[in-house]
């Protein structure tokens, strides 16, 4: 389910939720371009009933006193179950549709209180995405 820390001596301040290897997978790219994935705790939804991953992502953000959820899709199983976990909490800010520059973004804000830093990482995660070539006719 959980990823442990690949030698970054970092503790996690956000969990990274998603669908099959993606928490696991993303993870370990911040990891090799900034040696700070364990700025991360991943979870994946796999083999997980809704009840258990909205039990197993409410133990997380509880565990490690995460202020900020990333997650896959905006409509996925990851994010539902962070919905309900939120529900009625407002210290912990959830942001689905997670991308690398995203995440790279907010491991380089350490020093900027989480839910700020994940904010910043939002818009950055928005303008990296671009559109090259495909012309229309």
């Amino acid at each position: 389910m959980s990823e442990p820390d690949s030698g970054a001596t970092r503790l996690p301040r956000a969990v990274v939720a998603g669908h099959g290897d993606f928490a696991a997978g993303i993870v370990s790219a911040v990891q090799q371009i900034t040696g700070r994935g364990g700025v991360y705790r991943t979870l994946s939804a796999r083999d997980l009933s809704a009840v258990d991953l909205e039990e197993a992502l409410r133990k997380t953000i509880e565990e490690i006193d995460a202020r900020v959820v990333f997650t896959d899709l905006q409509a996925g199983s990851c994010t539902m179950a962070a919905r309900r976990a939120l529900r009625g909490r407002k210290d912990v800010l959830l942001i689905a549709g997670a991308n690398l520059p995203m995440l790279l973004d907010f491991v380089f804000a350490e020093n900027l209180p989480a839910m700020e830093a994940a904010r910043h990482a939002l818009d950055r995660g928005r303008a990296a995405m671009s559109a090259i070539g495909g012309d229309r006719p």
